[in-house]
């Protein structure tokens, strides 16, 4: 019996309510137009059983990244997929078309670096064109970005998420072991002018080494239309997590409102991950990302597809399927759907707790996708 026979007999076994659904794959329903636009409607492969729906699908396109950032990666490097093993830029796009025809309407390509890729221009451009899709974004480092933020732009790239942990070059150069902060400082004027929107910056926040610059982060918002993003530091392997390095939200927030004690809450959109607020009077706005002290896993609509081909239902869980084996051996799309469905339905209320999560084997952040 092959790999695939097995999968799919596993699965058979496990979610009846797939197979019956999977059955009537034909069958479409009259699409609803509401204001001028179509309403699909949305397929129960992507909902769990605690009825949440999984319209966001984040893709990794690749492992490698020039950067060695020190909660992403371990110090000693990671152990890379062959080449072989990889996702080729066709399977990326026959699930990405798979997983929009069922309901996905956003999807953030990520890595490694996503823009070591040659072809991330191509893919981009593939990838806007999908009928019912709504935004393609990007998380990337920065490095290179302001060579392409205006080729992507065209290509159909509506958001970007640059992560920068410091202000100071010195200091980058220390967490991210290479040099280049003024490439991404270079790279955010870049991407306002190329009229991304928003532009974020991802900022993970660690006792002893950059919560000192939390307020130079407000007020790096002033003049420029920035959404800088404080993430709670997260434990993956490798990446030496412990809680005297963690600092909670709440005493992020304390510290700026002693500040400037007018900073308002603006009101977040549905699924938000980030609690938005922003002083009165700056351009730009700040946010945090509260994954450990305060978790949104309640309203989680995000899933992975790993760089390998993994799906991953839950940034946090170590349990995956693999994708890219399934279509390897011949899976139909119909396949696909089974094992995607099956995946879904397992995926937890919730995550296990950051202490929990610190002692859990898992991918280190950079074989996941950020």
């Amino acid at each position: 019996m092959s790999a695939l026979s097995r999968l799919l007999r596993t699965v058979s076994q496990r979610a009846p309510c797939c197979r019956q659904l999977s059955a009537a794959l034909p069958v479409a329903e009259e699409p609803k137009i509401v204001n001028g636009k179509e309403l699909r409607p949305f397929s129960d492969f992507l909902v769990d059983t605690h009825e949440r729906q999984h319209n966001y699908l984040r893709i990794s396109l690749t492992e490698r990244c020039n950067l060695r950032c020190q909660y992403c990666m371990p110090e000693d490097g990671v152990d890379l997929t062959p080449r072989a093993e990889l996702l080729t830029a066709d399977e990326v796009l026959r699930l990405a078309r798979l997983f929009v025809s069922e309901g996905v309407t956003k999807i953030r390509l990520t890595g490694g670096e996503p823009l070591v890729r040659r072809d991330i221009v191509d893919i981009v451009r593939e990838l806007a064109a999908l009928p019912g899709l709504e935004t393609v974004s990007m998380t990337t480092n920065g490095l290179t970005l302001w060579r392409q933020a205006s080729a992507l732009q065209e290509a159909g790239l509506k958001q970007v998420n640059i992560s920068l942990d410091t202000l100071q070059p010195a200091k980058f150069e220390f967490v991210t072991r290479r040099k280049g902060w003024d490439r991404v400082v270079r790279s955010i004027d870049a991407s306002i002018a190329a009229g991304f929107e928003p532009v974020k910056l991802n900022c993970v926040v660690m006792n002893g080494l950059n919560e000192d610059e939390l307020l130079d982060f407000v007020e790096f918002t002033k003049d420029k239309a920035v959404d800088v993003r404080f993430i709670e530091y997260m434990p993956f392997d490798g990446n030496k997590w412990n809680s005297k390095k963690f600092l909670p939200y709440s005493d992020m927030l304390t510290r700026i409102k002693e500040r400037w004690p007018t900073l308002e809450r603006l009101s977040d959109s549905a699924n938000d991950t980030s609690k938005a607020y922003r002083v009165p009077g700056f351009l730009g706005q700040i946010g945090f990302i509260t994954s450990m002290s305060e978790h949104f896993c309640g309203t989680c609509n995000r899933i992975r597809l790993t760089a390998d081909g993994n799906f991953k239902v839950c940034l946090f869980g170590n349990t995956e399927v693999s994708l890219r084996d399934a279509m390897r051996e011949g899976a139909a799309d119909s396949d696909l759907l089974e094992v995607i469905g099956s995946a879904v339905k397992r995926k937890k209320p919730r995550h296990a707790g950051m202490f929990n999560i610190a002692k859990m084997k898992n991918r280190p952040m950079i074989l996941i996708g950020g």
